[in-house]
């Protein structure tokens, strides 16, 4: 309460190889590049430097997809713009790198330019080569290149020609801690994030570039091969192949969470993230919209009065308050702007436990001169995690807590705003380790590395924290999960956004091995906005997955 500024598919098929056809080719890049200017070496060429500047214009002009140009460049020009732009789009060369050497003399009376060609394949690779560029002086004296198919490449003929093959690109079967595949309708945050776990489950792509008989379509030679197996089943980067990605999701859960957020949402942003307690495994994530940015996990909102969580434990390890300990409720209170309570509401002579429980934000305000500039930031890095390196299995935003500018501010972070930041993995993160004592770095894939280290909170102040959360439930703001089976525990919390924008609404909750957070954004209040979705989404799975660990 804060407030300050599918059905089921079955496995995917197995992969199938894709063929992209080329006769000739090479891709086109844009900008702006004079003869003679460019990413090439401009030393003086002791045989003709006329001839050296025609064949790093060549190459630049090719380089940057200008194949008119390029063509105009040699004896053929026609013929040399079909087949440079051939060359490159036929096989899906992107932005080539094309380097030349010092020209030599030849005994045709031409002059040779040695270069070195690394065409970068998309989404495969680059393929490196060398081959040369024979000049012939006109006439009228200027220089032209001498046009052939083996300019290109050396073994590219009037017999011989170039195939990209590519390996299907469909991603592998992506699934839950059971094996149960994770796509289809009752999955749709999951979508946007398959590539992602697919990419973490060392699944490359594959593919090669063959020279092959113009007139049978026989292969001839294999050029290059990207990601291709190795005879011990791993790929070119050394890394196991796989044909499944297992993650530590729980098929029940992520539906149940992207259910929740449909029904309960109302059309706008929210999210939610739902791990165990004893060891961090997430068991969903779930966005709305489904599609798009992963908010779950990447976003940056103020935590607002779910912080409190943090904040009481900071005071709670210093015994600077017990819950017990009488911290008056006003309406207001002024530290270099005004603060207040939702609907501004008042306790006079409440507790601590009374003021956690209603969230009461000038209670915990007041007793700012009990904690240091650093300590909640501190508390939350070395007993939470939060602000370490997180190695979830996707890219995740892992929080930060910075030291307070001055006195307002530091008022504002006892409350979960001025510059804290957090999203629901993290708020799940600390809502756990409120509950068991022990931060457990939040994985989403199996074997994650894990580089935080963190320091358990004492017995007597876990004892105290659930004991807070749980009378949160019973006759606080999270009043909303009163009536669902198992001592749960909760922790409401809205956080201001912007002037003349509604609050974001957040709940935090925990109940058995399971911790759950989500945010609503514009969703004025936790218990009105996030409540709603944490009560259909505890309903629909009242039991803890298997204490299991996926493999």
């Amino acid at each position: 309460m804060t407030h300050l500024p599918l059905t089921r598919r079955s496995a995917r098929s197995p992969l199938k190889a894709t063929i992209a056809v080329a006769v000739v080719c090479a891709v086109a890049a844009s900008g702006a590049y004079a003869a003679g200017v460019g990413p090439f070496d401009h030393g003086s060429d002791p045989l003709d430097p006329a001839a050296a500047a025609q064949a790093r214009a060549f190459l630049a002009d090719w380089s940057h997809g200008r194949y008119d140009r390029a063509g105009a460049r040699t004896t053929d020009p026609a013929r040399a713009e079909d087949v440079l732009q051939s060359f490159t789009a036929g096989l899906d060369i992107t932005t080539p790198k094309l380097t030349p050497s010092a020209a030599k003399g030849a005994d045709d009376g031409t002059l040779r330019v040695p270069f070195t060609a690394k065409m970068p394949v998309k989404g495969l690779g680059t393929w490196s080569y060398t081959s040369q560029l024979p000049l012939r002086e006109g006439k009228d004296g200027s220089w032209k290149v001498d046009w052939s198919l083996g300019i290109i490449h050396p073994r590219l003929s009037d017999k011989a020609k170039f195939r990209l093959e590519r390996e299907d690109a469909s991603l592998p079967e992506v699934t839950d801690r059971n094996g149960e595949p994770l796509a289809g309708d009752p999955y749709p945050s999951l979508q946007p994030l398959l590539a992602q776990f697919a990419g973490e489950g060392n699944s490359k792509p594959r593919g090669a570039i063959r020279l092959i008989d113009r007139l049978t379509g026989e292969t001839k030679a294999t050029e290059t091969t990207f990601g291709a197996r190795k005879k011990d089943g791993t790929t070119q980067g050394g890394k196991a192949d796989s044909t499944a990605v297992k993650t530590t999701l729980d098929a029940a859960w992520q539906s149940a969470a992207d259910a929740a957020l449909e029904a309960e949402a109302d059309g706008r942003n929210a999210s939610l993230v739902a791990l165990r307690v004893d060891n961090g495994e997430v068991l969903a994530m779930a966005n709305s919209p489904a599609t798009g940015f992963n908010r779950a996990v990447s976003g940056t909102y103020a935590p607002g009065s779910t912080w409190k969580i943090v904040t009481s434990s900071a005071l709670l390890l210093k015994n600077a308050v017990t819950p017990q300990t009488v911290v008056d409720c006003p309406k207001h209170l002024i530290v270099g702007k005004e603060f207040h309570n939702v609907e501004t509401s008042e306790f006079r002579g409440a507790t601590f436990q009374k003021d956690f429980m209603e969230s009461c934000n000038t209670a915990f305000i007041s007793l700012r001169g009990k904690l240091g500039d650093a300590e909640s930031g501190d508390v939350a890095r070395k007993y939470f995690g939060v602000g370490q390196e997180w190695h979830v299995g996707i890219p995740s935003y892992d929080g930060s807590v910075p030291v307070p500018k001055d006195e307002t501010e530091k008022a504002a972070a006892m409350i979960g705003q001025g510059r804290i930041q957090a999203n629901p993995l993290i708020m799940a993160s600390v809502t756990a380790t409120a509950a068991s004592g022990r931060f457990h770095q939040p994985t989403v894939l199996p074997g994650a590395k894990d580089s935080t280290s963190t320091t358990p909170l004492p017995p007597a102040v876990v004892s105290q924290l659930r004991t807070m959360m749980r009378a949160t439930v019973t006759d606080g703001t999270a009043h909303v999960l009163a009536d669902l089976p198992g001592e749960i525990g909760a922790k409401t919390g809205t956080a201001e956004v912007a002037e003349g924008e509604d609050n974001n609404g957040w709940l935090v909750a925990r109940r058995g091995n399971v911790a759950v957070a989500c945010v609503v954004e514009q969703g004025v209040t936790g218990g009105g906005s996030a409540g709603p979705i944490l009560h259909r989404l505890l309903s629909a799975v009242p039991d803890a997955p298997s204490s299991t660990t996926p493999r």
